[in-house]
């Protein structure tokens, strides 16, 4: 019998982003009759096909989101007034849902008021962190101390869950050694076994017969500082490599009006559903996955895990990969070569090794091997399903 599950986190069941994504593709096997959601946006865009059997909606006021200005002011009122209010709705959420498990994703200004109404409350949940609070600014706009706090918030969700994982093997690391709680898995996006299929059955494709070099960017562009400089590098060398370098960018952000666009050889394809992004990426010669190259931003680049490069994995694809040496994703690919490591702070030095990496004539001949072994070992979805449903059934049996 399948537990009656609350999903509850900051986004909608149809959010666009990585997070979500994950989130969906793990509870494609919950059928929907049992899956509820508490969330602090409303589902604004049905294209993901998530369908729950109710969405409980605890508004967060567009016009209170701390983005650009005085977000230090409208922090402390969501703190102070919005957040006992959300905290009050979730407990409402749950009374009248009655759920036999609760997933906690602890996304943004979701985390006060689930901290609010989860710990101490005997309702057994489990966590999946996928990243921190103190990332992207957050401490800037938010105010130091009450990021301190959501931290705090988050890390005591984390310890206090019946079962709980994290998105990335360093993340897992490091919150032992703050908490002292294990995780059961490292909970990423993952391959079905159809995308399996498809990686063993892929043949090989000399590119010295092809006319065009597709490279593809799937999502948002978080550092847009790294993502310009590969755009310099490869229009350098887009007129010493034998084939035309077209640069095709997924997502639900439009960047035609930024410096670097050129629209000869970039092309935006928008937000693209799961399936179809698959397959319009099986098209696509690269997979293009940057993190900073400085570590301005440690805890996000050291601890989070960029969806795209399991995308690019299902999609066969060998992927670029631009960071810090330090970061989640560098670590994953001095694991798997799974395609060209660049690590070059300097265009010239960058330029070269993009040079060497489209003069190869067999991509899938040279990094298949290392793309299904990273595959198999790290991200098998039926595998990771099967562990986080048993934690579902963990806490179901601790309500009884």
């Amino acid at each position: 019998m399948t537990p009656r599950l609350l999903v509850a986190t900051e986004f909608p069941p149809n959010a666009a982003g990585g997070g979500p994504a994950v989130v969906r593709q793990m509870l494609k096997e919950w059928p929907v009759g049992s899956l509820h959601w508490w969330s602090c946006f409303p589902d604004a865009d049905r294209r993901f096909g998530q369908d729950v059997a109710s969405h409980h909606v605890a508004q967060l006021p567009a016009k209170l989101r701390p983005l650009k200005r005085a977000t230090r002011i409208k922090a402390a009122v969501l703190e102070w007034f919005w957040t006992p209010w959300a905290a009050a709705h979730l407990r409402k959420t749950i009374a009248a849902v009655e759920p036999e498990a609760i997933w906690v994703i602890p996304h943004n200004w979701s985390v006060p008021p689930i901290a609010s109404a989860l710990p101490g409350s005997k309702e057994p949940f489990h966590v999946t962190m996928q990243d921190y609070i103190d990332v992207h600014q957050h401490p800037e706009k938010f105010g130091d101390a009450r990021c301190r706090r959501m931290v705090e918030q988050a890390e005591r969700l984390y310890a206090n869950a019946t079962t709980r994982d994290a998105t990335s093997h360093p993340m897992i690391a490091d919150l032992k050694a703050r908490t002292g709680k294990d995780a059961a898995q490292m909970l990423h996006a993952g391959l079905e076994p159809e995308d399996f299929d498809f990686l063993q059955q892929k043949s090989t494709r000399d590119l010295s017969f092809a006319s065009t070099m597709k490279i593809a960017h799937a999502g948002t562009i978080l550092v847009e500082d790294v993502f310009e400089k590969f755009v310099t590098a490869v229009r350098e060398i887009r007129n010493e490599v034998p084939r035309r370098i077209e640069l095709h960018l997924f997502g639900a952000h439009s960047y035609a009006q930024r410096r670097w666009f050129d629209p000869e050889w970039m092309v935006e394809h928008g937000n693209l559903a799961e399936p179809e992004l698959l397959q319009k990426l099986r098209d696509c010669d690269f997979g293009f996955s940057p993190m900073a190259l400085h570590d301005d931003d440690p805890r996000y680049n050291r601890f989070s895990f960029p969806t795209k490069f399991i995308t690019y994995l299902a999609a066969g694809l060998p992927i670029i990969t631009l960071g810090h040496p330090e970061s989640s994703v560098m670590k994953m690919v001095q694991r798997y070569e799974v395609g060209p490591i660049q690590s070059a702070n300097d265009p010239a030095a960058l330029a070269a090794q993009l040079r060497a990496a489209f003069s190869e004539p067999d991509l899938w001949e040279r990094y298949r091997a290392e793309i299904i072994r990273c595959a198999e070992s790290e991200f098998d979805a039926a595998k990771m399903r099967a562990v986080l449903y048993a934690c579902f059934a963990k806490s179901a049996a601790g309500r009884q």
